[in-house]
């Protein structure tokens, strides 16, 4: 019995010794904290926040970064972080991280999720109808695209997905092709004569030819599960994928390289739908909403909103009538191109400030 009982406390002698041993070596905890208790900030905005730690450290350097982005500390302590949204940032949810040195050459991070939203306000918009011209009321409409004068056009719903070129004058389709039953065809673009379209939830988009409609290759998605809106500002592919982002895609490898997040000066969108590049900036319909957003593709601002209610009610109303959507620009006219999903008109519009 005397040799048991030795026996446990030796053990439990050892056990408290590697506890504490484990204890001394363990890495410093470090936490980062908003002063004003708000992790919504505007560009522009004053950023205060504190860094603490439960540990007993002397910490000899601290690197603050905005989504990798390094951030002019007017603080004299290092222990805190006073600075402002760089003007440049991207919106939407990002991460301030701090990098930190401490007891001769150790490194720790702290991280604090952050919402940055825009500083201005959207500038409202209303349309005005220059022309009405026929559409076929059997297309669930996705994508809308100019290239050559012609208008293409992609469609929706599983067996009944197609890319068609449109005679837009008369409504006439006089080349289609329609996609495997599997697929439910979404936006579509042309850059460097290559027809680039999406579909919805296979994970998978095509590129054609855009002068016969030969497929002439297949791609996958990245990180967006789903393929919704289309376009391109001449060097980059921009993809919508139904949440707060919008993709931005290399097109020599369909690559996606980062993602900007559409956001005003008080909340963050989702449900960008077909797109179009105009001006230096992305137009995208709202999806159930008769609307057209207004989006700057550097940082993700929404910079104005197109009110397009009262456009529904001009169409032919009939059971299978369906939302708003699809948006191309003609730039020989100058003018928008939209319609809607079942819809029997199309309609060349001019957008004017409200």
């Amino acid at each position: 019995m005397k040799l048991y009982k030795l026996f446990i406390i030796t053990f439990l002698s050892l056990s408290i010794f590697s506890c504490e041993d484990k204890k001394k070596s363990t890495t410093p905890t470090f936490s980062l904290k908003f002063t004003d208790n708000t992790d919504k900030f505007q560009l522009n905005d004053a950023v205060k926040a504190t860094l603490s730690t439960h540990e007993n450290v002397k910490v000899s350097a601290v690197t603050y970064t905005l989504n990798e982005q390094t951030l002019t500390n007017s603080s004299s302590n290092l222990l805190t972080l006073e600075t402002s949204v760089p003007e440049n940032s991207l919106l939407g949810k990002q991460v301030i991280k701090a990098s930190i040195t401490y007891n001769d050459g150790k490194t720790a991070t702290a991280e604090k999720n952050v919402t940055i939203l825009s500083n201005t306000k959207p500038t409202i918009y209303t349309y005005t109808i220059v022309n009405t011209f026929p559409h076929d009321q059997n297309a669930y409409t996705q994508g809308l695209e100019f290239f050559r004068d012609t208008l293409f056009e992609s469609t929706g719903q599983r067996g009944q997905s197609s890319l068609r070129k449109v005679d837009y004058k008369t409504g006439k389709v006089y080349q289609k092709i329609e996609l495997d039953r599997k697929f439910f065809g979404e936006g579509i673009t042309v850059l460097n004569n290559r027809l680039y379209m999406l579909t919805w939830q296979a994970n998978t988009g095509f590129v054609f030819n855009p002068d016969n409609l030969e497929r002439l290759e297949t791609f996958t998605y990245q990180e967006s599960e789903e393929g919704w809106g289309l376009c391109n500002d001449g060097e980059k592919l921009y993809k919508s994928d139904g949440t707060e982002k919008i993709w931005i895609l290399a097109p020599e490898t369909l690559k996606e390289q980062y993602a900007i997040q559409v956001c005003d000066n008080k909340r963050t969108y989702v449900k960008a739908n077909e797109l179009e590049y105009v001006n230096g900036k992305i137009y995208a319909n709202s999806y159930q909403n008769p609307s057209v957003m207004i989006i700057n593709p550097e940082n993700g601002a929404l910079e104005g909103i197109i009110d397009f209610r009262g456009l529904k009610e001009k169409v032919t109303n009939h059971p299978q009538i369906d939302v708003f959507n699809g948006i191309a620009y003609n730039p020989k006219t100058q003018t928008f191109f939209v319609t809607g999903k079942y819809w029997d008109k199309l309609f060349e519009v001019k957008i004017i400030e409200k």
